[in-house]
């Protein structure tokens, strides 16, 4: 901003002489030209103001353009007014300097306010196996948790050697509602650390600070979610049994073999994988090969498929997501194009949030798993696209008919044909057995997923 502080230095320098010259032509004249500093400095004022405060960037070159063009205007005309009439003038530069400027910054400050955070995700501790506890008026309360119950007791506890289990942000409410059937419910207490929920804890704690194998530690927590790739890598570090995911992509089998591990994945249910629009798009259906078009590049403009003359923005996932791998898988061969850094999101709600608040709802294009878009977010202002004419309906899913529908898999590592923490071999087997048994099966359906068996 560096010409508006010289701008307005020098307006000032002016007008300073034009108080002390005795001459009323030369008075005239530098007064005039001391305009340039009088909007030099509310360019200065106002760009400081919308951008620190309000986060506009130069929001001033209206302000200086303004001011340049009345102080030529004023030092022609100046000389015939009244002293009530300069004033006038005076005001009058300011006010239609404020609003050309605010006509200026206003779309910069609604697109900012529609801004999402990439980091977004949903909070997961309200699916917290065996609910949580807090004080109300002093008295340690106990809020039940929102995952699915089997309505009647589990025919498997686990009591010792209780497996560690991570896995995909999409299916945490499903694996927590395993946990709270399964394992041994925790005395009341403010903060149950065995089942709170982590996050990325474990690998936090592992790389910062511990370096221990988890072997049933009782201050780590037995249930995490680190999303798709980091829960992986735990899997294959042995800090967790059995990771839950909606698939496992050819980069992270190749990384399974490097390391000499056998990567057995047990399907435990099915789920869609749909992509979605705003609710007020035209577009209700797009052909499985349209997906490809868009997302490679070749159709960039809504009109092409159907719909209204919007450019498409079609967002996308990190690589290593569960929902990138997906749709890597939908596209085949198929090469994705780059996305915007913009466009890409590292966690799934800030994509779902962003197409249903999208400024121009004309154009956004989004893809996640169902549950996680329809429960677990739950925003109504998106709208699932129907693929090939077949909508992903419950029915659809199970029968197989909605293109999109991919089982989703316990993922467990071998290595010489035993588990990698073998004190908990025989838990990770019956474990895996009670999942694809009748009760397991219930809570796949009863939270919200189409069962296996």
């Amino acid at each position: 901003m560096w010409p508006v502080y010289v701008i307005a230095g020098i307006g000032l320098i002016l007008a300073i002489f034009a108080c002390i010259v005795k001459n009323k032509a030369a008075k005239g004249i530098l007064s005039v030209i001391s305009f340039l500093g009088f909007f030099g400095f509310s360019a200065l004022f106002a760009g400081l103001v919308l951008r620190y405060y309000i986060g506009v960037h130069g929001a001033w070159i209206p302000f200086l353009l303004c001011g340049a063009i009345f102080a030529v205007a004023m030092l022609i005309a100046w000389k015939p007014f009244s002293v009530k009439i300069r004033r006038i003038s005076a005001i009058s530069v300011v006010c239609v300097a404020v609003v050309v400027s605010a006509a200026f910054a206003i779309p910069d400050i609604y697109q900012n306010s529609l801004r999402i955070s990439q980091s977004d995700e949903v909070y997961l501790g309200v699916y917290q196996p065996f609910g949580r506890y807090w004080y109300v008026d002093g008295v340690l309360t106990h809020h039940e948790s929102q995952v699915a119950v089997l309505n009647e007791e589990s025919v498997l506890k686990l009591e010792s050697n209780l497996l560690h289990l991570d896995g995909a942000t999409a299916l945490y409410p499903l694996y927590a509602a395993f946990v709270q059937a399964v394992y041994p419910a925790p005395e009341p207490a403010l903060d149950i650390m065995e089942y709170s929920y982590s996050g990325g804890l474990w690998r936090s704690l592992i790389d910062d600070e511990y370096e221990i194998a988890f072997n049933g530690e009782n201050d780590i927590p037995l249930i995490a979610c680190s999303r798709t790739s980091s829960a992986f890598e735990n899997l294959l570090d042995g800090y967790a049994d059995i990771v839950f995911l909606m698939g496992v992509s050819d980069e992270q089998r190749a990384a399974a073999i490097e390391r000499g591990l056998e990567l057995v994945l047990t399907p435990i249910g099915r789920e869609a994988f749909v992509f979605f629009v705003h609710g007020r798009n035209s577009i209700g259906d797009l052909r499985s090969s349209d997906i490809e078009r868009i997302y490679s590049g070749e159709v960039t403009n809504w009109s092409e498929l159907g719909g209204r003359n919007n450019d498409i923005r079609a967002y996308q996932r990190p690589e290593a997501s569960g929902s990138q791998v997906m749709l890597r898988q939908i596209m085949g061969d198929v090469p994705i194009a780059p996305a915007p850094e913009e466009d890409v999101f590292n966690m799934m709600m800030g994509m779902v949030k962003r197409v249903a608040d999208y400024r121009n709802y004309g154009n956004s294009l989004g893809y996640s798993f169902l549950y996680y878009a329809r429960e677990m977010v739950s925003e109504h202002n998106i709208k699932f696209l129907s693929i090939d004419g077949i909508p992903p309906t419950d029915a659809n899913i199970a029968s197989g008919a909605y293109p999109f529908a991919n089982d989703f898999y316990a993922v467990t590592v071998l290595h010489d044909g035993e588990y990698l923490n073998p004190e908990r071999s025989g838990n990770i087997a019956s474990m895996l057995e009670w999942i694809m048994s009748e009760q397991g099966q219930y809570l796949v359906e009863a939270t919200g997923y189409i069962p296996k068996n």
